[in-house]
């Protein structure tokens, strides 16, 4: 446990050290409006309900006001529109989607480890329809998220909503050594502002202090089950103790071992060394219990019943399983700063950076891996079970935006439905943030936060990419088509494409800094 301490207070350090420059102040973005009126969209409301449409939409400041189903259409269908008045903002959007905010349960601002700043990042998230975010760590600091909190509350910054969550014991020169110091932490950051903790791992009368004085604060819990830990707490604990989520998928394999108590690591494993650690992880799934045997079904059943949330951001492992994909993904060139390719890189120090010699046998491992963890994400689903969506993205050959739209495209390809996945996106992320009764789908009285797309989301996923869906045109030319064309958070109206815009520009600058010379060097 000393080790577990000692390697997250190094973490925690060099991101408090390393905060970026706080967004600037926003200048781009249109509204809120008195009344902005959007015309003719179909909608896809985030609930589960089939894309329906034209509807016309009314938002008034913040909130939907009304939403108008304007039936099929005839040669005269200007009677059933919401009737514009003057002043109105009017988008004329024939033909387009209209879908809930997204949200992404899982979303670091990163720090000067990646060499991004936060503008890029923000923008990113939004460029991609991404209106609120929980940050699951505060690793910039909590004072420099709960800035940024408030900043996005006002519309200060172009960023989505921030949840401020902290990790377990952040901040303490130690581990917790009883469990009433444990319990004064807890209150002390509710206190501070933070909505939740993230944990990775604690003795079990600290892990059961700390969870029982959250929920009496209020707080949101969710946790990473590392291996340094979870053979004395796996989700069954933490679901058992009353732990909100879930992140990624440790902890739930060990969870549903029948022959063993611990994983099979090799004789000469050790966790420092990345490879080993994620090598081995995409291993794991194999030694657990057969998909629809006793025990999968037990485990599968018990934490539906206690309304435990699996938030498995698929995505960053993606790279495992197959590392060239990844490596020249299309928005690679465009939109990766120097800095962060470098952190990208094999490496000994960089974190998620494990391709010391990443072989095709480890490919075939996490391939293998990724078949049974989508198994029992579909059948989680299938029974009840809350499965959102989350990017973690900053790490292994992740983007932020790219990387959680990919999420959608992995949810779909574990078997759920399309609307089954952007419900997962929306209203379920919306549920686990306490503000379904919000935001998470299109229903009047909700804030408007919302995504419009030229092109059908519910067909191809591809068109919510930043770089669009790439395919043959009817001039028998290769294009591309879609991409996020507004995102509205707050009423405020962003074009999606500016903002991409704005963060090529923040690439090229970099690119540019990063050829010069160094100085002194000469000719």
């Amino acid at each position: 446990m000393k080790s577990l301490i000692k390697i997250l207070s190094v973490f925690w350090s060099l991101n408090a050290m390393a905060a970026p420059e706080p967004i600037p102040d926003r200048i781009r973005g249109e509204g809120p409006f008195d009344r902005l009126v959007l015309r003719g969209v179909i909608i896809v409301n985030g609930e589960g309900a089939p894309p329906v449409g034209p509807m016309d939409v009314l938002i008034e400041g913040n909130r939907i006001v009304e939403i108008r189903n304007l039936g099929l259409y005839t040669p005269t269908p200007e009677a059933k529109r919401i009737e514009v008045q003057e002043g109105d903002r009017v988008l004329d959007l024939d033909g387009h989607y209209l879908l809930p905010g997204f949200v992404d349960l899982h979303a670091h601002f990163g720090g000067d480890a990646q060499g991004v700043s936060a503008e890029y990042v923000a923008k990113l998230w939004l460029a991609h329809g991404i209106t609120s975010i929980r940050e699951p760590g505060s690793g910039n600091g909590l004072d420099w998220v709960l800035s940024h909190q408030e900043r996005s509350e006002n519309n200060e910054i172009a960023a989505p909503r921030i949840h401020p969550y902290v990790v377990f014991g952040q901040g303490e020169k130690g581990p917790f050594l009883s469990e009433e110091s444990t319990r004064r932490w807890v209150r002390k950051i509710a206190k501070q502002g933070a909505q939740g903790i993230k944990f990775f791992g604690a003795p079990k009368h600290i892990m059961q202090a700390a969870l029982n004085e959250a929920d009496k604060q209020g707080l949101g819990t969710a946790m990473h089950h590392a291996q340094l830990d979870v053979v004395n707490w796996n989700v069954l604990d933490s679901a058992r103790t009353g732990m909100t989520t879930m992140e990624h998928w440790y902890g739930l394999p060990e969870a549903m071992f029948v022959d063993r108590i611990i994983q099979d690591y090799p004789t000469d494993y050790n966790y420092t060394n990345e490879q080993h650690r994620f090598g081995e992880a995409g291993r794991l799934w194999a030694q657990t219990a057969a998909p629809g045997s006793d025990k999968w079904n037990q485990v599968r059943d018990e934490l539906i019943a206690l309304d435990f949330t699996i938030n498995p951001t698929l995505t960053i492992y993606e790279a495992s399983r197959d590392l060239m994909r990844e490596m020249n993904a299309d928005w690679q060139q465009e939109y990766t700063p120097p800095a962060l390719w470098q952190f990208f890189q094999p490496s000994l120090i960089s974190h998620g950076s494990y391709w010391h010699d990443w072989t095709t046998a480890d490919e075939i491992a996490w391939k293998n891996n990724f078949r049974i963890w989508m198994q029992f994400l579909n059948d989680y689903k299938n029974h009840g079970g809350r499965v959102t969506l989350g990017s973690d993205a900053g790490y292994i050959w992740k983007l932020y935006g790219f990387g959680y739209i990919r999420e959608m495209e992995l949810l779909q390809e574990a078997g759920f439905h399309p609307l089954e996945v952007l419900r997962s996106a929306t209203i379920l992320g919306a549920e686990v943030l306490k503000m379904d009764d919000r935001i998470g789908s299109v229903r009047v009285g909700k804030l408007a936060d919302l995504v419009i797309v030229e092109e059908n989301p519910v067909a191809n996923f591809k068109v919510l990419y930043g770089t669009g869906h790439f395919k043959l045109g009817d001039d028998n030319q290769p294009e591309r088509v879609g991409g996020v064309k507004y995102t509205i958070k707050d009423g405020i109206v962003f074009d999606a494409r500016e903002l991409l815009s704005d963060v090529r520009e923040i690439v090229r600058e970099a690119k540019a800094e990063h050829a010069k010379p160094p100085s002194g060097s000469g000719d």
